[in-house]
């Protein structure tokens, strides 16, 4: 990390990740690249269905590959890059027939390593294989909730899923949320944590560089007046007068509320649901 001398006071507490020890090139692969428009937020008509979002840098998109569909074939780390779609680092894979990737890199491997996706393939960073092949207490990441469906859990920098049981055709897995669930031992996940795990040490520093990255600002909604907020209202400061935090749409938030959906589909496959708060 970078810390700053404090020559303002919103560089104070500002720090940076020294990317230049890790990238080694700043120009993408242009063939896996391609303009794209943000949705910050809105929906197809145009409506805010997620707030705090908009504005922002420019972006230039990079087709990284999830779904890792080149089985058996080893592919060598060419390049390790930052992708401002994601917090993790990727890297510019060249697989033997000659066709060229952008796979999530783990935090440990390296310009020049080979890794493969495969049944057989060897436990260790940056290979593929289905979870019933890896060890118990194996730290994995690009975990699939479906067999052949492509990784979709455990991609921010830093993280990993947790292999802790099989039983019955089904793994056991911790996420990083502390929730433990199960999928089938068929599902494919990658060895290793994902890259850049000082992302989570940022400290922005100022409010535009929020803006920079997307982010809006979040006002209270004890600061709000009654008819922007249920929280809104009131002479000086006011105790929200219920017995639950909900949001502006009334729907309960924050404080360790449950907000999931009590029938949904995937309740089954929870083994146990995620801590929340500081005890996590």
């Amino acid at each position: 990390m970078k810390r700053y001398k404090p020559y303002t006071k919103s560089r104070r507490e500002m720090s940076t990740i020294e990317y230049g020890n890790f990238i080694t090139t700043s120009e993408p692969y242009k063939a896996l690249t391609h303009g794209f428009r943000r949705k910050v937020g809105r929906n197809n008509q145009g409506e805010i269905t997620t707030r705090h979002k908009g504005g922002g840098h420019k972006r230039l998109f990079r087709e990284v590959d999830f779904t890792y569909d080149k089985i058996n074939i080893p592919y060598v780390i060419k390049t390790v890059e930052y992708d401002p779609n994601r917090s993790g680092f990727i890297g510019l894979a060249q697989y033997k027939d000659g066709e060229k990737r952008y796979v999530l890199l783990p935090k440990s491997v390296k310009v020049g390593d080979v890794c493969v996706t495969s049944e057989n393939a060897e436990v260790k960073a940056g290979n593929r294989l289905p979870l019933k092949n890896i060890t118990i207490g194996t730290f994995v990441y690009n975990v699939e909730v479906k067999p052949r469906g492509g990784a979709k859990m455990a991609r921010s920098a830093g993280n990993f899923v947790e292999v802790i049981a099989k039983d019955a055709g089904y793994v056991d897995i911790k996420l990083p949320s502390t929730e433990v669930r199960k999928v089938m031992d068929t599902c494919w996940a990658t060895v290793g944590e994902v890259s850049n795990d000082e992302n989570r040490l940022v400290n922005l520093g100022k409010a535009g560089r929020s803006r920079w990255l997307g982010i809006r600002p979040t006002v209270r909604g004890t600061a709000m007046n009654p008819v922007d907020h249920p929280h809104g209202g009131g002479e000086g400061r006011q105790g929200r007068g219920r017995r639950r935090a909900i949001s502006t749409f009334g729907k309960p938030t924050g404080k360790g509320q449950k907000s999931r959906t009590p029938k949904k589909y995937s309740n089954k496959f929870i083994v146990s649901r995620r801590k929340v708060g500081k005890s996590k």
